[in-house]
């Protein structure tokens, strides 16, 4: 099984999605505390740098995805299940119009990580002939 299946382009490019929210919201916040906007700054300052190195670290996933990488799956995994309780924080916080999609999101991504055509392709044998993916 050598070609990527459709369910591995699917969950990297939900995981990448959510990456480049998080940097967004994380360059957002660090723009707010700089200009003196921000109610408690070393709250935001946590945040912000919380905020970057998760939109790194589902970045990096959504890339082992792509590469095959079976390393990439658990933290795939663990990402989309700390998206779950933020996603409910921010419906009880009457924020639905982000809990929603957050919620969503993580649950497809979720499934189609954990779906067997993603798990065959991550846990192949390399076949005589694949190259390497760069």
């Amino acid at each position: 099984m050598s070609k990527r299946p459709a369910t591995v382009y699917a969950a990297a490019a939900l995981e990448g999605a959510e990456g480049l929210a998080a940097l967004g919201f994380g360059a957002f916040v660090g723009i707010e505390t700089a200009v003196g906007a921000a109610v408690d700054p070393p709250s935001a300052i946590g945040v912000t740098v919380l905020a970057l190195i998760g939109a790194v670290a589902m970045l990096a996933c959504a890339r082992g995805l792509l590469r095959g990488a079976p390393g990439s799956r658990a933290p795939t995994v663990v990402t989309q299940l700390f998206s779950l309780p933020v996603a409910w924080s921010l419906w009880q916080s009457d924020r639905p119009w982000i809990a929603v999609p957050l919620g969503a999101v993580a649950i497809v991504a979720l499934l189609l990580t954990l779906s067997p055509p993603t798990t065959a392709w991550l846990a192949r044998e390399d076949e005589p002939g694949d190259a390497p993916v760069p």
